[in-house]
């Protein structure tokens, strides 16, 4: 029977939290640039421009209709191919997760903004707003109150995409659990540590998502 032993672990516990803290900062990172595109994606979506339309609809079908690991190679080796550009492991791993992630979080922020009645935005043009006045102080903030769980649980995926970076070699948690594992040929333990961190993390948010819908279908 096989013998378990966490202890070994404490030998690697700066490396695996040093992990964690890229983890956490990637996440931080491509959430907040993938809401950036996906605002962007749903406004152009919502544009009475066709171009736009088309531009923002063919971004966001491309991004989801392709798997994360094969965009994620493709920006790292391809991309300096095509342009010119080199990019780093990191900054190929943002670009590529924060796109993904802004496609899904643009159909999120478009159905949000659909799903607010459309005399919202005449009482601002009867106001004297702008459209674009009207979308900022009327219909937004309605909307985001409506959005937020989709848009947690988008975030909470895109914690878990974070461990695709590892075959780019990015320093992340699966990269050097795959380290620790390697060196202490104790590879159980470490995939069972790091399992139990990431459940650690988004067990909580998890049921704070479900306590959001909750509180939103009671004030419905």
């Amino acid at each position: 029977m096989y013998q378990w032993d966490f202890g070994i672990l404490w030998s690697y516990r700066w490396l695996l939290l040093n992990g964690l803290g890229v983890t956490v900062g990637f996440t931080a990172a491509i959430v907040a640039f993938g809401l950036v595109a996906g605002l962007i994606a749903a406004l152009g979506m919502l544009s009475r421009f066709a171009v736009l339309r088309l531009a923002a609809l063919g971004f966001i079908e491309v991004f989801r209709c392709t798997p994360i690991l094969v965009q994620l190679i493709w920006f790292y080796y391809a991309m300096p191919i095509l342009t010119g550009l080199e990019m780093t492991a990191v900054s190929a791993s943002i670009f590529a997760l924060s796109l993904y992630g802004g496609s899904f979080y643009a159909e999120i922020i478009r159905g949000g903004i659909v799903s607010i009645d459309a005399g919202q935005g005449e009482a601002g043009a009867a106001l004297g707003m702008t459209p674009g006045q009207s979308m900022r102080r009327i219909v937004l903030p309605q909307a985001v109150k409506r959005m937020l769980p989709a848009l947690m649980n988008q975030s909470i995926i895109q914690f878990k995409n974070t461990s695709l970076v590892s075959v780019l070699a990015v320093p992340d948690l699966v990269y050097q659990s795959q380290v620790a594992a390697h060196d202490s040929f104790r590879p159980l333990e470490t995939y069972t540590a790091v399992a139990l961190a990431y459940f650690a993390i988004l067990f909580p948010l998890t049921i704070l998502v479900r306590l959001g819908e909750r509180r939103l279908a009671s004030a419905a």
